[in-house]
């Protein structure tokens, strides 16, 4: 019988191998074949399959890397998604999101302040010169509340502590007596003669801004000199100026404290006012020991003089400051008559003390003319939002002038950034209508304490003197400036400026329309700073508080100062994006268009979010930024006060939807430890390290076997190195008995004796 030909077999086993065969070319055929597509689930922005939109590789390459284009990008996805089925990759920007809670606002009976009387300051009897000034130099005409309390008070020689709502005109509240009060001494001031008058400011903008008040002040009065000290600025330069004189004095407490102990020509002999601006915000900022250096080298030197104290807010601290600097003071609070009605209308609240920090004060005084809102956003979408408000604000609306504040001077960078390489970019036509043309050339400006002061100086005077513009700001205790001289700068441009929460306090913007609180303060007293920066001396403003649905609760902490916000649904904010085609998803031919809704407002801000993210991963610089950005959040969210942990608790975030709004699409490692525990490991570097794993010691100790040694002496090796590793004796009768600690020494020695003797002989 003739052999069968190699590789194949006959009769009945010949069956089976060529099943085989044909099941495997079967499998091969499958394989090389493009698996199916996945059925969708009917909402095509939400589909995981890949889009036009794609994601970014991550791979980095450095300066290599091309200059990222938000415009080509949109129109290279376009024309990708046009070969390909139409749908929006989200990497879930709209799904697991928690559900936004229905917002139970209590209804409460805000504190209202009228800003302006009908009284006029030459009702004041003051000299006609300066009355003049103040009509047409500040142009101003009639007093505000505060003013028409303090100034008689002041002008009588009274110490006052003045509490009012930001915005009121408390400035001038001092200003004009200290003036009046220094140009009518029987003995013309001397530039020579030193300090006469002592302001005290927080900030290096403020000390800048209260400067240039008096200096206008004071315009008829030249031999009366000004001067500020404060950081930033040369100390040579301030002490050749302390040398030929100085009458009023406005400085931050830092630098005056540095003068004080470092420079012979400052004396304070001939003091005669004292005034302390924003006093709470001193205390903040930990210039409580300054303070006591302060108040102790006036009192050595300085004869009787008239102290100040004037804030929006009365805490603890500042009563404790006002025992401690006024002497029998007026009590002035504007809050008050709102609350008291038997005080008469048009006189200040005089006590022979300082108030007490009662209920009465627990509550805010608010301008009429500000409307307050509050919208619940989850955390994927805060960046969208923010971008889709600014939009709205300063594209497609006319003479808008807004403010954000953010935690940190990171995130102020990494929003800078972002902004300026996409949304500035972007000059898409619009869906209906025409784009305001003083929105044309959407500018973005930042400000940050990082920064040097000729750059701060120059950024905040683009931003004061621009009609329109939209300010992000920090938490962080940075300092800025403001500008001594104007600079004009081009109208036709809005303006988007990042600073420090140092404009919170005291500095006045002028014609802000809008107040954005991106992260929500740390207390209620810090949201009246902040929103106090709109609707001043009796103009209209309104400001906007973003909270994720876990802290909706932070509403009720408002409440409870009887502070009321309306709120505005998040979908409002987002409906803005389809007014501009920059982020509308590209169809075929074949499939229809749907009519503006909920579904088209999502693909929009799914284009937006996908822009945002491939400029985040287009570099490894961006991406890091990003991270460090991220990572400052987390650390700012975990140092909110005891009794708002309740509300902001980091545990309560989730870091990947968090890492959302940064532009990330997964959470980086490592961003759960707090950043006060993370420099506290760096302190305590012991406490980090990780200790030794016993096998790696023992195996450590037990490496001198290498020269040779007996079994003995090896022996009695690893017998110590089990003790130094905390296993203890390998005696398996080891804690048995009573006697066996003892016999498991003796043979130990023993065993060392012999080791010993086998050092020797090696």
């Amino acid at each position: 019988m003739a052999a069968a030909a190699p590789g194949t077999c006959s009769g009945p086993l010949g069956a089976p191998a060529s099943r085989q065969a044909k099941a495997t070319k079967r499998k091969c055929r499958v394989f090389s074949e493009a698996p199916p597509a996945k059925r969708g689930n009917g909402m095509p922005f939400l589909s995981s399959k890949k889009t036009g939109v794609k994601e970014t590789p991550r791979t980095f390459t450095g300066r290599s890397q091309k200059h990222f284009s938000p415009k080509n990008h949109l129109l290279n996805s376009a024309d990708r998604r046009q070969e390909e089925k139409a749908s929006i990759k989200t990497s879930s920007l709209f799904k697991n999101n928690p559900a936004i809670p229905e917002l139970h606002r209590p209804v409460v009976k805000q504190a209202r302040e009228q800003v302006f009387t009908p009284e006029a300051f030459h009702e004041l009897g003051l000299h006609p010169h300066l009355i003049s000034t103040i009509n047409t130099v500040l142009k101003v005409s009639s007093m505000t509340s505060v003013q028409k309390q303090s100034i008689p008070v002041l002008l009588e020689g009274r110490d006052a502590l003045v509490r009012s709502q930001t915005g009121s005109g408390k400035t001038l509240a001092y200003c004009i007596p200290m003036v009046q009060s220094l140009q009518a001494t029987k003995s013309k001031i001397q530039r020579s003669d030193g300090p006469y008058a002592l302001v005290l400011v927080p900030t290096r903008e403020l000390a800048l801004q209260s400067f240039d008040t008096i200096q206008k002040l004071l315009k008829p009065f030249t031999w009366i000199v000004p001067g500020v000290l404060m950081g930033g600025e040369k100390r040579k330069s301030e002490k050749a100026r302390l040398r030929k004189g100085i009458n009023i004095l406005i400085s931050t407490p830092g630098r005056l404290v540095d003068h004080i102990k470092s420079t012979k020509n400052i004396h304070f002999s001939r003091i005669q006012w004292l005034v302390l601006d924003e006093a709470d915000r001193i205390l903040d900022l930990g210039f409580e020991k300054d303070l006591t250096v302060i108040l102790n080298a006036v009192n050595a030197e300085g004869q009787k003089r008239q102290n100040v104290l004037l804030s929006a807010t009365l805490t603890e601290s500042v009563t404790r400051l006002a025992d401690i600097s006024l002497h029998n003071p007026v009590s002035i609070s504007v809050v008050d008559r709102s609350h008291d009605q038997s005080i008469p209308k048009g006189r200040a609240a005089q006590d022979p003390g300082p108030p007490q920090t009662g209920s009465r004060l627990d509550s805010f005084a608010i301008p009429e003319s500000l409307e307050q809102h509050v919208t619940l956003v989850p955390s994927k979408l805060r960046l969208v939002c923010l971008a889709a408000f600014i939009l709205q604000k300063c594209k497609f609306e006319k003479d808008q002038k807004v403010i954000v504040f953010f935690s940190s001077c990171e995130l102020v960078e990494f929003h800078y950034n972002l902004f300026l390489q996409t949304l500035q970019s972007l000059t898409g036509a619009p869906a209906s209508g025409p784009v305001p043309s003083a929105s044309v050339g959407l500018k973005f400006l930042r400000l940050h304490g990082n920064m040097e002061q000729e750059e701060r100086t120059a950024v905040f005077q683009e931003f004061s003197y621009s009609k329109t513009g939209v300010l992000l700001c920090t938490d962080s205790q940075d300092q800025f400036v403001q500008p001594q001289s104007a600079r004009p700068s081009a109208a036709s441009h809005s303006a988007v400026l990042t600073f420090s929460d140092v404009a919170a306090r005291g500095l006045d913007l002028p014609q802000v329309t809008w107040i954005i609180q991106y992260t929500a303060p740390a207390s209620p007293a810090e949201y009246i700073h902040r929103i106090g920066r709109t609707a001043r001396i009796g103009c209209r403003g309104s400001s906007l508080l973003i909270l994720a649905p876990s802290e909706a609760e932070y509403v009720n902490s408002l409440a409870s100062h009887k502070i009321n916000v309306s709120e505005i649904k998040m979908e409002d904010i987002l409906s803005v994006l389809t007014q501009d085609d920059c982020f509308k998803a590209r169809r075929r031919e074949s499939q229809k268009s749907h009519a503006v809704g909920p579904q088209e407002i999502r693909e929009r801000a799914t284009v937006l979010q996908t822009l945002f993210e491939d400029y985040v991963h287009s570099t490894e610089r961006t991406a890091s930024a990003a991270k460090q950005a991220l990572q400052s959040f987390i650390g700012a969210y975990a140092a909110y006060p005891r009794e708002l942990k309740h509300i902001f608790h980091v545990r309560s975030l989730h870091l990947g939807h968090v890492a959302k709004s940064f532009g990330l699409r997964d959470a980086p490692r490592n961003l759960g430890i707090p950043a006060r525990r993370r420099k506290a490991a760096l302190k305590r570097p012991d406490l980090r390290r990780k200790p030794q794993s016993k096998q790696r010691l023992t195996e450590l100790l037990c490496s001198e076997y290498s020269s040779g040694l007996e079994a003995s002496g090896a022996e009695g090796w690893r017998q110590r190195a089990q003790e130094a590793s905390g296993r203890g004796p390998a005696s398996p009768h080891l804690g048995k008995t009573a006697a066996a600690p003892a016999r498991a020494t003796k043979a130990h020695r023993s065993r060392r004796k012999d080791s010993k003797a086998s050092w020797k002989v090696s």
